[in-house]
C-alpha cells in the first residue's frame, strides 16, 4: 500500500506525522511519500531525513487542498491508498484494520476510522469535536463521506476518474463521496482510532477571515459547480449540508433587506433569533456567536465558489521529485 502524506508550512508537525506514517507502513509492507504544495518552512527539509518519497507541487499558483490529496495519489499503483495531513498522527492498527475491512466487502471502495482532535482551543474546532458524538457520518458502519482521511481501495478510486478535485480548496471529501456513490462504491467507517488531529491554533475570527480570503470557505460552491452536469449532482444537493446553511443564510439577508424597508422595528429580533437558537444549539453564547459567523462566512464563500475558476480534475499535476 501507499501512505501519502499532504503538507504545506507544517514544520511542527511533520515529523510526528511522517514517524507514524512509517510505522504504518512497516506493518502493511507499505510506503510513504509526502507531497508538498511549496512550504516556505522547514517541512521539506525536516522530511528529508526519512526514508520517504518526498515530491512537491511546481506551480504554487495550483495550491488547494484538492491538489496536494491529488498529488500524493496520481502515481499510486499500489492495491491500497491512505491519505492523511501533515499536521496528524496515523495509527498502525488502524491501517491494518481497514485493509482488512477491505478485502472482506469488495463493493467498499473506502475505509475511515475515529479522528481525535487534539486542539480545542480553537472555537471551530471545538464545535468540530463536539459535533463527533451526533453527526452520522462519524459513527460506525455505512457512511456518506469519509472526513479526516482513510484508507482507499485504488481500482474504486481510479474507476471515478481521480482521486481529488485538484480545484477545490476544501471540501473535497464530499466531492469524492459522491463521485464514489455515484459509481456504485460504498464508504464505512470502523470503530477504530484512526489518526490525532492537530488543528490551527490561536483566534477562531482571525483563523475563519484567513479561510475566506484564502478561498478555502469557497469549497462548497466549487463542489457544486463541477457537479453541475454531471451524474453525481443529485447527491451533492442531497448530501452537501453546507449548500443547505448557504441557502438558509441567503434567505434570511432577503428577509433582513425587506424587513429594513417595510418593518425596521423588527430588525433587532430577526438579528437576535438566529444567534440565541445557535447558541443554544451549542450550549455557549461564545460557541453560537462564532457559529453564526461562520454560517454568514459559508453563504459567502459558496458564492465565490460557483464563480471560481476551474480547470479539468483530471490534468495531470506537475510536480518535481525531491526525493
Amino acid at each position: 500500500m501507499t501512505i501519502g502524506i499532504k503538507a504545506l508550512n507544517e514544520e511542527r508537525h511533520i515529523a510526528a506525522a511522517i514517524e507514524s506514517a512509517i510505522a504504518a507502513a512497516e506493518l502493511a509492507d507499505g510506503t510513504v511519500l509526502l507531497a508538498d504544495s511549496g512550504s516556505d518552512d522547514r517541512t521539506v527539509g525536516f522530511a528529508g531525513a526519512y526514508p520517504v518519497r518526498i515530491v512537491q507541487l511546481a506551480d504554487r499558483a495550483a495550491r488547494s487542498c484538492g491538489a496536494g490529496a491529488q498529488l500524493a495519489f496520481q502515481d499510486c499503483e499500489t492495491e491500497f491508498f491512505c491519505l492523511i495531513d501533515g499536521d496528524m498522527v496515523l495509527q498502525p492498527a488502524f491501517v491494518l484494520a481497514a485493509i482488512r475491512y477491505l478485502r472482506q466487502h469488495g463493493d467498499i471502495a473506502g475505509v475511515g476510522g475515529r479522528v481525535i482532535e487534539r486542539n480545542l482551543e480553537t472555537e471551530e474546532f471545538r464545535i468540530r469535536a463536539a459535533a463527533m458524538a451526533t453527526e452520522r457520518h462519524r459513527r460506525e458502519g455505512i457512511v456518506d463521506r469519509l472526513d479526516g482521511g482513510g484508507v482507499y481501495r485504488v481500482a474504486a478510486l481510479r474507476s471515478v476518474g481521480y482521486f481529488s478535485d485538484q480545484n477545490l480548496k476544501s471540501f473535497e471529501e464530499y466531492d469524492l463521496a459522491a463521485r464514489l456513490a455515484q459509481g456504485g462504491w460504498k464508504l464505512a467507517r470502523i470503530s477504530v482510532d484512526a489518526v490525532e488531529h492537530n488543528g490551527h491554533g490561536g483566534n477562531g475570527y482571525r483563523l475563519l477571515w484567513r479561510r475566506l480570503r484564502s478561498g478555502q470557505l469557497s469549497g462548497a460552491g466549487q463542489v457544486l459547480r463541477g457537479a453541475i452536469g454531471q451524474g453525481h449532482l443529485p447527491i451533492v444537493l442531497r448530501q452537501l449540508k453546507h449548500l443547505h446553511v448557504a441557502m438558509a443564510i441567503w434567505l434570511w439577508w432577503a428577509i433582513l433587506v425587506l424587513t429594513a424597508v417595510e418593518m425596521p422595528a423588527a430588525l433587532l429580533p430577526l438579528l437576535v433569533l438566529p444567534v440565541a437558537f445557535l447558541a443554544y444549539r451549542r450550549r455557549s453564547v461564545v460557541l453560537g456567536i462564532f457559529s453564526f459567523a461562520l454560517w454568514n462566512a459559508t453563504a459567502l464563500g459558496v458564492v465565490a465558489g460557483l464563480f471560481r475558476r476551474r480547470v479539468d480534475p483530471r490534468r495531470r499535476l506537475e510536480a518535481s521529485v525531491l526525493k
